[in-house]
C-alpha cells in the first residue's frame, strides 16, 4: 500500500483521458487506412494525394496522414498488411481444419482454402481487392510488399504445398503461386467492381468454383521438359577436337 492509500498496481494505471486519447488516435488511423484504400482502389495509387485522403477522411489538419503513417509507400504497406494478417489467419484456419479433422488436404483443397479466404474481402466496407490489384498492374508485381505478410504462415503453407507436389521444383511453385495469386486477385477484384455496379454475369459460388478447379490445374501441371534444339545439344557438348 502506498502512502496515498493507493495500491502500488493502481498508481502503474493509465489516466483515463489518454486512454480516451489513445482510442481516438487509433480509430483516427483506421478511419485515414479505410479512407485511402478507397480512393487508392477507385482512382489509382500515385493518383491520389494525400491531402485528398486527409480531407475524404474528415481531418481538418492538411497533414494528418503524414503524422499518423509518413508517407504514401507507409501508407500503402500498412493497408496491405491491415488485410494480409486477417487473410492469412482465415486461410491457415481453414487448412488446419482439414489436418485436424482426419482429411489428408489436396491442392484443389489449398486453392479452395486460399480462393475462401481472399473472398471474404467481397464485402461492402472492404475495398482491399480492388487495391491490390491496382497495386499488380501499377507496378508490375508485389515488390514493396513482402515484409507485410505474416512470414511464418507463408513458410508453412509453402511447405505444404511442396509438399502436396513433390515433383514440382520450389522455384516453379513460387512463380505458379505467384499467377495463381494474381489471377485470384484480379478475378475477384472485377467481381466486386461488378457487384457494386450490379452488373454480375454469374453468382460467386459459381465463379469461385471454376476459379479454384482452374487454378489448381494450373498448379498440378507437370514441369515443362523442355527439349534444346539438336544445334543447341551441340554447342552444349564439348568438342572432340577439345578432347
Amino acid at each position: 500500500m502506498s502512502s496515498t492509500g493507493r495500491t502500488s498496481g493502481e498508481d502503474s494505471q493509465p489516466a483515463p483521458g489518454r486512454d480516451r486519447t489513445n482510442v481516438r488516435g487509433e480509430a483516427t488511423r483506421e478511419l485515414i487506412l479505410l479512407t485511402a484504400e478507397r480512393l487508392f482502389a477507385e482512382r489509382g495509387i500515385e493518383a491520389v494525394p494525400l491531402r485528398d485522403i486527409g480531407l475524404a477522411a474528415d481531418q481538418k489538419n492538411n497533414f494528418a496522414v503524414q503524422y499518423h503513417f509518413g508517407d504514401r509507400e507507409k501508407l500503402v504497406q500498412a493497408i496491405a498488411e491491415y488485410r494480409a494478417r486477417a487473410l492469412m489467419e482465415v486461410n491457415t484456419r481453414l487448412i488446419a481444419d482439414l489436418v485436424t479433422g482426419g482429411q489428408v488436404p489436396t491442392v484443389g483443397d489449398f486453392v479452395r482454402a486460399f480462393v475462401t479466404a481472399l473472398s471474404s474481402n467481397l464485402d461492402e466496407h472492404s475495398y482491399f481487392l480492388p487495391f491490390i490489384s491496382r497495386y499488380i498492374s501499377e507496378r508490375g508485381g508485389y515488390a514493396g510488399l513482402e515484409d507485410t505478410v505474416p512470414t511464418g504462415s507463408v513458410a508453412m503453407l509453402r511447405s505444404i504445398l511442396l509438399r502436396l507436389l513433390p515433383d514440382h521444383p520450389p522455384s516453379l511453385l513460387d512463380e505458379r503461386w505467384e499467377i495463381l495469386f494474381t489471377s485470384a486477385v484480379h478475378t475477384l477484384a472485377r467481381y466486386q467492381v461488378a457487384l457494386r455496379k450490379e452488373a454480375l454475369r454469374a453468382p460467386l459460388g459459381s465463379l469461385r468454383e471454376d476459379l479454384v478447379r482452374t487454378l489448381t490445374a494450373g498448379l498440378e501441371t507437370p514441369p515443362l521438359q523442355i527439349d534444346l534444339p539438336q544445334d543447341a545439344q551441340c554447342r552444349q557438348e564439348p568438342s572432340k577436337a577439345s578432347s
